[in-house]
């Protein structure tokens, strides 16, 4: 009877217990029973249970509430823009993808067009050296002859060589070998644009900012590589070189008086390396390279004079044979039209507007090396810059040099000033 006396008192008291700390509170009610009055006593721990229980109670609520707790701060975490995860934005991906696809298409397109102006250079070719030389030789044929057969044949080959005088003005005028290296330029720097921002897109974090950068890249290349041929086509025969730029032009960054550190992967040794590359990249290949550009010019300005001015005198010689003149203008005639052939197949089978380009096209890569070093010294916040050691191994590849020889370069220069020979590239 005592022993569920007591069993009775222990289940009341964890009952009470339990619904107080379901309440938070710290309070327990114990009702003790009346006993009857006998010979066995029994001796409760009160005292030593009922603060147990209240500190077992108070324990578990508060473990159930830092729990609560946990769960809401990493929702709110998660849920709060400033703290949580970068999650970029589809509306800036959605434009990167808009451009990267009209990239895609510019590819295509200045391919297709490079090889439609590609068969136009060999075929113009052809055409206009078949037509002078068959010219050439109706010519030497009239001089042998007399009367109507002279006649025809004369008049037959005076048209044939004002037909030739005609297409060569408009070939030299469109220089088709040049039209396709310009095709090709396109070609190349688009997709190499293509490859920019789908790197943009696989690091997971474009922003606006590299929706505009890739905007203007595609407007800056649109006009240095234009598609039509009249109104917006480059002129071939410009009065001065100049390097092509298919970029956009650098920001001009504001001095700030911040004092430079280092960091980022940047030193005083390598800015110094950097800009005696800069100075050899000035005074060596963008130099030589629109040196060699004027060159080429020149000498295509000549042909394109020579072609049609020597069958133009091709056709008055034999519009002027005949027993009055003598030989001389069958002799005009035939000579002249063979020199054309010759200069015409200099010119465009050389692809001489071709070199012009290429040259051009040379210097402007060297002169887009300058801005972007330049740009990254000039700003004096290392933090804003590109990282130093990837700079660094970037320029080195465009140069088709090691990190060591670009040291050796750096340091060549530097000592000699401008009385170094060294080229900085190796690639070209």
């Amino acid at each position: 009877m005592a022993s569920l006396q007591s069993s009775s008192v222990i289940g009341s008291v964890a009952y009470s217990s339990t619904s107080c700390s379901r309440r938070g509170t710290a309070r327990a009610t114990i009702n003790m029973p009346k006993l009857r009055t006998g010979g066995l006593s029994l001796r409760l721990p009160a005292r030593d249970l009922i603060p147990e229980v209240l500190d077992m109670g108070v324990g578990l609520s508060a473990a159930a509430t830092s729990h609560v707790e946990k769960i809401y701060e990493s929702s709110t975490y998660r849920n709060s823009p400033s703290l949580g995860s970068n999650v970029s934005d589809p509306i800036v991906i959605a434009k990167l993808h808009a451009i990267m696809e009209a990239v895609a298409d510019r590819v295509e397109m200045h391919q297709n067009i490079g090889e439609q102006r590609d068969n136009w250079n060999s075929l113009l070719l052809t055409s206009i050296n078949t037509i002078t030389l068959t010219a050439a030789t109706m010519a030497g044929i009239a001089a042998t002859s007399v009367g109507g057969p002279l006649l025809a044949l004369k008049t037959s080959s005076t048209l044939m060589y004002l037909a030739a005088t005609g297409l060569l003005v408009v070939m030299n005028q469109i220089q088709p070998s040049q039209l396709v290296e310009e095709q090709r330029n396109a070609a190349r720097l688009f997709k190499q644009l293509h490859g920019w921002i789908q790197t943009a897109l696989a690091s997971g974090s474009p922003t606006n900012s590299d929706v505009e950068d890739a905007m203007k890249k595609v407007l800056a290349l649109d006009k240095a590589y234009p598609l039509p041929l009249i109104g917006v086509m480059l002129e071939k025969f410009p009065e001065t070189v100049e390097p092509a730029v298919w970029w956009p032009q650098h920001r001009q960054r504001q001095e700030k008086p911040i004092k430079r550190r280092d960091g980022n992967g940047w030193s005083v040794e390598l800015e110094e390396e950097l800009r005696e590359v800069v100075g050899v990249l000035k005074r060596k290949d963008t130099e030589d390279y629109l040196r060699l550009g004027k060159i080429a010019l020149k000498v295509n300005k000549i042909l394109s004079i020579s072609g049609p001015l020597l069958t133009s005198i091709a056709a008055c010689g034999t519009a002027f044979m005949g027993s009055s003149h003598g030989s001389w203008t069958a002799m005009v005639g035939v000579v002249a039209g063979a020199m054309a052939s010759v200069v015409n197949t200099m010119e465009h089978g050389g692809q001489v507007g071709m070199v012009f380009e290429m040259y051009r096209s040379n210097a402007g890569f060297f002169r887009l090396m300058e801005e972007t070093i330049e740009s990254n010294l000039n700003e004096r916040d290392v933090g804003r810059r590109e990282n130093g050691e990837l700079f660094e191994m970037k320029v080195a590849l465009q140069l088709g040099r090691s990190l060591s020889r670009l040291k050796n370069l750096a340091a060549s220069s530097s000592k000699k000033g401008e009385a170094i020979e060294e080229f900085a590239s190796k690639l070209f």
